[in-house]
């Protein structure tokens, strides 16, 4: 399955001048949205995904995603694994679990998002997890930006990577683009101005 060209035909591979999440620059987007706006693809990818967490033998109980992007992959992927399907979501710019959601002791639980970066937002999620007596036995996202190891990958860890290391990271393709510090930004200093996507910009 080529993870790219199912981005680039849905128009979710944007090329250009990006302010991604972390506040570096890109010239590349990864706008999940736009492939999970196609019921037949999330569920195309949501069982890809689920293919290889199963051959891995992890034992699931749940699969939770932070809000608002991991909520549309979070919920294909529990689908795919047949599991429960909930999410965490930012209130007053802090982590939580809400809306009658419930995690009893010991429950085992994959952190889901559609794209991990760093994993900052996926470990939030997990910490609030965790302290509701949860256990975190995974993490999986459609698409790896390339700076935390995955399964079956060669990419080694990144010291931003915020994943733990005793625990598997699924994800089904590496988007490796390079990023830059916007004092450091080539295109800042060709003269364009970064955009912000996504569910934190427009």
């Amino acid at each position: 399955m080529n993870i790219q060209q199912i981005y680039m035909d849905a128009n979710a591979l944007l090329e250009g001048h990006f302010k991604l999440s972390s506040g570096n620059h890109s010239q590349f987007y990864l706008q999940s949205a736009k492939v999970l706006e196609d019921p037949k693809t999330a569920k195309l990818l949501a069982d890809a995904l689920a293919k290889e967490i199963k051959a891995s033998g992890l034992e699931i109980d749940t699969v939770c995603a932070p809000a608002l992007g991991g909520l549309i992959a979070g919920f294909a992927l529990a689908t795919a694994l047949d599991v429960r399907s909930i999410f965490a979501e930012r209130v007053d710019g802090e982590m939580t679990i809400r809306r009658g959601f419930e995690i009893k002791p010991g429950e085992k639980v994959l952190m889901c998002e559609d794209i991990i970066t760093t994993g900052g937002s996926a470990m939030e999620a997990a910490a609030v997890i965790q302290g509701l007596g949860g256990e975190i036995v995974g993490v999986a996202a459609l698409a790896n930006r390339g700076f935390c190891h995955r399964e079956d990958s060669d990419i080694q860890t990144q010291p931003n990577c915020k994943l733990p290391q005793n625990i598997p990271f699924f994800a089904l393709a590496d988007f490796t683009f390079e990023m830059y510090p916007p004092e450091d930004c080539p295109l800042c200093k060709e003269g364009s101005e970064a955009i912000k996507p996504g569910s934190r910009g427009n």
